[in-house]
């Protein structure tokens, strides 16, 4: 870290310049997903703001010699924090974690394209498992199918090696349905030979169902 001079620090909040100065990497990052993705990923300036001064998410941050950040990664201590997150499903797996305030919920990382080599993305990573290291917590993120199969995989593969224990928790499947018109036969429907006669409603007596007899406790259906 001496040699490229960069500092690194656990913000809870941060400023409108340093905010202003990483939406366009985020977006940069994160547009291309939009066409990828089920699932929307990419805030809105808002909803960026909103995270960045959110104090229940731990912003890791990178800072070079002039004091500029350039690098960041969300960690986010408290799971209400993430409203995509039922805090329910982890404190019933990891009970103690969860009491203890150990649970450390990646959310996404963001280094300067121009700084990239500098390795930015694996000081964050370290900084990030030491302290889930240390509070003996649980680690845990998501990721869409595209993100899973391309860079984040390096990661899955890194914590294998560094003595890390991961197991995929659950998986949200989105399916699409399309009808194909060409395979649909008409005739099979053919309102042609619906006779109407057969329900005439001028020989309907409605004297024949009495309400009164009606016992609802005993449908004629059954339980189903």
């Amino acid at each position: 870290m001496g040699e490229c001079a960069m500092r690194l620090s656990i913000e809870h909040k941060l400023d409108e310049a340093t905010i202003a100065a990483f939406y366009p990497l985020y977006v940069a990052a994160f547009d291309p997903i939009r066409t990828r993705a089920a699932a929307r990923h990419l805030f809105s300036a808002e909803e960026f703001e909103a995270e960045m001064v959110d104090e229940r998410i731990d912003k890791y941050v990178l800072w070079d010699a002039n004091d500029e950040a350039f690098a960041l990664t969300t960690v986010a201590r408290d799971l209400a924090a993430l409203p995509w997150i039922s805090p329910e499903y982890f404190a019933t797996r990891y009970p103690d974690e969860v009491a203890r305030g150990a649970v450390f919920y990646l959310g996404y990382t963001l280094v300067d394209p121009e700084r990239a080599e500098q390795g930015a993305f694996q000081l964050m990573s370290n900084e990030v498992e030491r302290q889930c290291a240390e509070a003996r917590g649980l680690l845990a993120f998501d990721v869409c199918a595209y993100n899973d199969e391309r860079s984040v995989g390096r990661r899955l593969r890194r914590l294998g090696e560094t003595g890390w224990s991961l197991h995929a928790v659950d998986v949200q499947t989105y399916y699409a349905a399309t009808f194909d018109t060409a395979t649909f036969d008409t005739a099979t429907f053919d309102t042609a030979t619906f006779d109407t006669a057969t329900f005439d409603t001028a020989t309907f007596d409605t004297a024949t169902f009495d309400t009164a007899t009606f016992d609802a406790a005993s449908p004629a259906g059954g339980a189903g």
